[in-house]
């Protein structure tokens, strides 16, 4: 049985099938597509224009089809409109269905052209500064059981160009989708067809059509909070003894002279069930109060949870041949007073047991983009971090798929050396949250802390997958967290860590566990005093 951390496969993988629009079949990854096109239709000052003016597009494509058997063919929309991606997406009814939003990408573009290492900056300036990007159904999709591969990549790399994007977990290329920029906005959709896949042109402009007529143009404004929403339990995997008892087995491995292990990244799994079902979106927009600095993610893939997640770590981020990436590791809270604020960034800018973890992170990191940062505070609204900006320069565009399969999994993910935490984490790491029988069964870590994110033509970017969770279509909702073990580690503090990690979710739905809790008190009040 193989096993998985943070979505990547160990052994066994079996490359996966590319399908469109719910047609598949086995192709070769050196044919590309006969056309590949993009097609910018006249602007329209509301979203609700827009709608109309792709349909028009739509039906004058199936008037005068192309005579090819394959092709990709996006039409796209600007709206001059700004509207937020979320709460398009929050008004849709299709799965599946995704949402990405960017980490104040214009800043970081800024930075890089004034720091950067010596290859070169972003100087150029985008006439539209992507913001968030939301989408429904998907025109091509990579499907199967094993994780992401070169081979997947190549089927990718074989479709997309500049304009495309395609996003990862499970890979799919959006059949309909809304951009959010800074400025303004724009719809947009995709035609796929393939006659080795069995789904012709006709085919595919009937599939899309028929999606088309169930959009809802309106925008539903999300609230930033959770209503109505109390908890009625929840329980931790691994318990809080067990948790100890493998840090304590880590650190004694750690220890050892001339031991292999440095670092070993364990992980939680907290599992809140609640008395009525939560909306994934509502949560994640809630968690945006939290996203500076930070990058959200929804994925919903049909019948089964959706995946969230308020994450502050960039997995790397390409433009054009320019690239970065960066450390993150070490935790503490933000101070309620800013002298309490300094003085928690002091402790851990000068904490021996945070700088070696920080340090392997960021030394792994360096040495494959050849870059040499140095140390500094990434503060978010609840947390502040040890962090590192990292940049470098790729040879060819095609190479960014080593970019992204050598930096995952990272030492702030797994450990170091890799193989070596791996094999901890499946012996001693991580135990199902699901219990059938009294046999705890073990699990792989799924989609949490994995690679999210998108491959473009001209651009990519991709964050960890951490600081997430399940949101189900029942009454439960499991959250993710980890903490990173080396020398110096004290196992209750590390408890603690993800305790903090994940707070971000807990006092969204705490706040009113608590008012459950006085209610119960003043109910037991009141029959003792009738007692």
């Amino acid at each position: 049985m193989s096993s998985t951390i943070g979505g990547m496969m160990w052994q066994g993988y079996r490359p996966c099938s590319l399908y469109m629009n719910g047609n598949g079949g086995t192709i070769s990854v050196d044919q590309p597509v006969i056309i590949h096109e993009t097609r910018t239709l006249p602007a329209v000052a509301v979203a609700e224009s827009a709608v109309s003016q792709l349909k028009l597009a739509i039906s004058a494509l199936r008037a005068d089809p192309p005579r090819t058997n394959s092709g990709i063919i996006r039409l796209e929309v600007p709206i001059m409109e700004k509207a937020a991606a979320i709460d398009w997406l929050h008004a849709q009814h299709h799965l599946p269905c995704c949402y990405f939003s960017g980490r104040g990408q214009k800043r970081e573009q800024d930075l890089i052209g004034i720091s950067g290492n010596g290859h070169g900056g972003f100087h150029e300036k985008d006439k539209k500064c992507f913001v968030s990007v939301a989408g429904v159904g998907s025109a091509v999709s990579f499907r199967g059981s094993d994780p992401f591969s070169l081979e997947d990549w190549k089927c990718i790399k074989s479709i997309k160009k500049r304009n495309i994007r395609i996003f990862l977990l499970r890979s799919f290329q959006l059949g309909v989708e809304f951009d959010e920029f800074e400025d303004g906005s724009m719809l947009a959709t995709t035609i796929a067809w393939d006659d080795y896949l069995l789904l012709t042109w006709e085919e595919a402009v009937n599939g899309l059509l028929a999606t088309m007529n169930q959009l809802l143009v309106r925008f539903d404004k999300l609230e930033k909070s959770i209503q109505r929403t109390t908890i009625v339990g929840c329980s931790h995997v691994p318990s809080k003894a067990s948790w100890n008892d493998s840090v304590t087995k880590a650190l004694e491995i750690i220890n050892r002279r001339h031991s292999d292990l440095v670092k070993v990244v364990l992980a939680r799994c907290s599992r809140y069930v609640t008395d009525s079902v939560i909306d994934p979106l509502e949560l994640l927009a809630s968690l945006q109060i939290e996203g500076k600095n930070a990058y959200q993610f929804y994925i919903q893939p049909p019948n089964a949870p959706a995946f969230i997640g308020n994450t502050p770590e960039k997995l790397f981020h390409r433009k054009f041949l320019n690239i970065s990436s960066e450390a993150l590791a070490g935790t503490r809270a933000r101070g309620v007073t800013k002298i309490q604020d300094f003085q928690n960034g002091q402790d851990l800018l000068y904490s021996c047991k945070d700088d070696i973890e920080f340090t392997i992170v960021r030394d792994i990191i360096r040495a494959k983009l050849e870059a040499n940062p140095g140390k500094a505070l990434r503060r978010l609204p609840g947390v502040q971090h040890l962090c590192a900006e990292l940049f470098g320069k790729l040879r060819r565009e095609c190479d960014e798929f080593d970019v992204l399969a050598s930096l995952h999994p990272s030492p702030a993910v797994c450990g170091l050396p890799s193989e070596e935490a791996r094999k901890f984490i499946e012996e001693h790491g991580t135990y199902s949250p699901i219990v059938e029988r009294n046999v705890a069964e073990k699990f792989d870590r799924g989609m949490y802390a994995g690679p999210v994110g998108w491959f473009g033509g001209s651009e990519s970017e991709f964050a960890v997958g951490i600081r997430s969770a399940l949101v189900g279509q029942d009454l439960n909702t499991l959250v993710f967290a980890g903490a990173g073990i080396v020398k110096g580690t004290i196992p209750s503090l590390e408890w603690e860590e993800v305790d903090l990690k994940i707070s971000q979710f807990t006092k969204l739905l705490h706040r009113h566990e608590l008012q459950a809790c006085l209610k119960e008190i003043k109910n037991a009040g009141t029959v003792a005093s009738g007692d």
